[in-house]
Formats: C-alpha cells, sequence, structure tokens
C-alpha cells in the first residue's frame, strides 16, 4: 500500500497532488459517502492514462482479487446506468472515482487513503504497518444487468445469493425470530453515518440457535465481506468474526422469495455487515463491512498511541 501510495503521488502533477492530498487529521478522512455526487480528492477522469494505471494500482493493493473484481466491476456499471437513463455523462460516468491519501504514506507512521465514488467507498487506515479497512462500502444498480449486451451480470451475486441460501435454510420457527420486520428498509440503517450505530440490542437469530449446518451458511455469507480486502485486513476481520464465536445474530427484513425487496444484516459486538436491496425494483444492491468501536482506524489507532506514548521507568 505504502509504495502503491507513494508511486502514484509522484506521478501527479503538483495541482493532482494539492488535490489529492489532506492532513491525516482533516475532517475529510470520515466524512464518506456512497451516492453519485462530486467528493473532494482527484477524479480518475482528470488523470491521464498512467496515473490512472498508478490509481488502479493503489485500489489494489487494499483489496483481493475478488475485491478488485468487484470494484472495477461497480465503476463500470455507470455506463449501464448512464445508457438506461439516457445520461450525458455528467452524472453517471465510469471515471467520477475519486482518490485520496490522508497524511504521509510509510510502512511505520499513521496514515491512510480512500477510493470512493457511487457505490465505491474504501476507507483505509494505517498505522505501524497494520491496517483497517472500514467502513467498506460496495454496492450494484443494477444488482442484475437485464437488457444490453452486458445482461445476465450480478456484480454482487454472492452477497444476495448466500444471505438468501441462509434464511432459505431456517425452519419456520427460526424464521420468526430472524424476521425483523416483512417490509425491508428502503436503504441500510447505518447508512453513511461516521459512526456505525444500530439502536438497542441485536435482534434477528442468534447463531448459538442454528444448526451446525446453517451456522456454515452464516460463516459463508461473513467470509464473502471479510475475504474482499487484502489478506492483512482480512486477517483482522477474521480474528473478529473467530472472537465473536456463536455471539453473532442474522436479522431479516422483507420477502425471502427471489425478486422480492430485501434486507439482512449480520451483527457482532465488533463488527457489522448491512445489506440492502429494494431500490428500483429490489435490483439495487448496497453492502456494507462496519466496526462499531474501529471505523476509520478507531481502534488501530488508539492500540498504536498507547504503545507509542509508553514511558519506561528506568
Amino acid at each position: 500500500m505504502t509504495e502503491a501510495a507513494l508511486r502514484f503521488l509522484a506521478a501527479l502533477s503538483d495541482e493532482q497532488r494539492a488535490k489529492a492530498t489532506f492532513a491525516f487529521d482533516d475532517p475529510e478522512r470520515i466524512d464518506w459517502a456512497y451516492v453519485p455526487m462530486p467528493r473532494e480528492g482527484l477524479p480518475l477522469h482528470e488523470m491521464s492514462p498512467y496515473q490512472r494505471h498508478l490509481a488502479s494500482a493503489l485500489l489494489s493493493a487494499g483489496l483481493s482479487q475478488a475485491g478488485y473484481i468487484k470494484a472495477v466491476t461497480i465503476m463500470s456499471l455507470e455506463d449501464v446506468l448512464r445508457i438506461l437513463e439516457n445520461d450525458s455523462g455528467e452524472r453517471r460516468h465510469p471515471e467520477k472515482y475519486y482518490f485520496s491519501i490522508f497524511g504521509t504514506p510509510s510502512d511505520t507512521g499513521i496514515w491512510g487513503y480512500r477510493v470512493e465514488g457511487h457505490h465505491v467507498s474504501q476507507n483505509y487506515t494505517l498505522a505501524g504497518g497494520r491496517v483497517v479497512d472500514a467502513p467498506s462500502f460496495f454496492g450494484a444498480n443494477p444488482a442484475e444487468v437485464r437488457e444490453g449486451p452486458r445482461a445476465g451480470l450480478r456484480t454482487l451475486a454472492a452477497e444476495e445469493d448466500l444471505g438468501r441460501a441462509l434464511i432459505g435454510a431456517l425452519d419456520e420457527g427460526q424464521k420468526q425470530i430472524a424476521i425483523v420486520d416483512p417490509v425491508a428498509y428502503a436503504d441500510i440503517l447505518t447508512a453513511a453515518n461516521r459512526q456505525a450505530a444500530l439502536e438497542g440490542q441485536p435482534s434477528g437469530l442468534p447463531a448459538s440457535r442454528m444448526t451446525a449446518a446453517q451456522f456454515e451458511r452464516l460463516m459463508a455469507l461473513v467470509e464473502e465481506y471479510a475475504g474482499n480486502v487484502t489478506e492483512r485486513a482480512a486477517a483482522v476481520r477474521r480474528a473478529q468474526i473467530r472472537q465473536a464465536g456463536e455471539n453473532i445474530w442474522f436479522a431479516w427484513a422483507g420477502g425471502a422469495g427471489r425478486g422480492d425487496p430485501h434486507y439482512y444484516r449480520v451483527q457482532a459486538p465488533s463488527f457489522l455487515i448491512e445489506y440492502d436491496n429494494t431500490q428500483n425494483g429490489a435490483n439495487h444492491i448496497h453492502a456494507v463491512w462496519r466496526d462499531f468501536t474501529g471505523d476509520f482506524g478507531g481502534d488501530l489507532l488508539r492500540e498504536h498511541y498507547r504503545s507509542s506514548h509508553t514511558v519506561q521507568c528506568p
């Protein structure tokens, strides 16, 4: 990540670098979004071809191969929307994705970077060589391309299919507990809030009340999200999953049939997954991994500052 960020910055003009860089403590670092709107940072459409290659390398440095494929496919869906909506390219543009670097890239220091645009928001915080990617948002509109030369493309198919497989594997008694609302929510509940927060205690079906086969399906769903990021960041997520054990709750809202508007979440003491597919005739996905105390590197930074400022008495 450090090498990719330094090479990207070195390729920019002074004017471009001024757009792309911020102080680490700039409030912009935690002001994230996933709707189609202008953002701070340097957009792809203001880069030369070789600069776009280096920007792509920076995005790739923070994601697994599967996660990178999702990200660039999501970006490409902007061109599908441009055609479907007869847009001029002003609102729907596959190069309106913005790259921002916070602080000075270093293998030992504190810094971060963000890649963000419509339906992509990947927020990385690094301290002392350790990394956290949260909030980590992917969306897809259309969730399934239903016409044109790309018909049949489902960018986030696993996120939808694994969730539906889990709710379908529950018996009727379990479904009565897991389905917290017969109507799916209009969007993920935490939206683009700066801090992940849900009111009240976890709701839905606890993993402790699942059979071994059902718990295996739950783990497959969670792993789909954990595996989107680079191995080092994924290891942090998997450690959270192991620590939670059976203290994980699965909640569903809406219908369970293919094409029904639906929502689900997976909630543990330290992390939250939210998924929603209700807009555009239930053909528009929002999916996010959030950390209740570690979004934007909160836990990582606290630990780093504690260890850095510990004074050894003689």
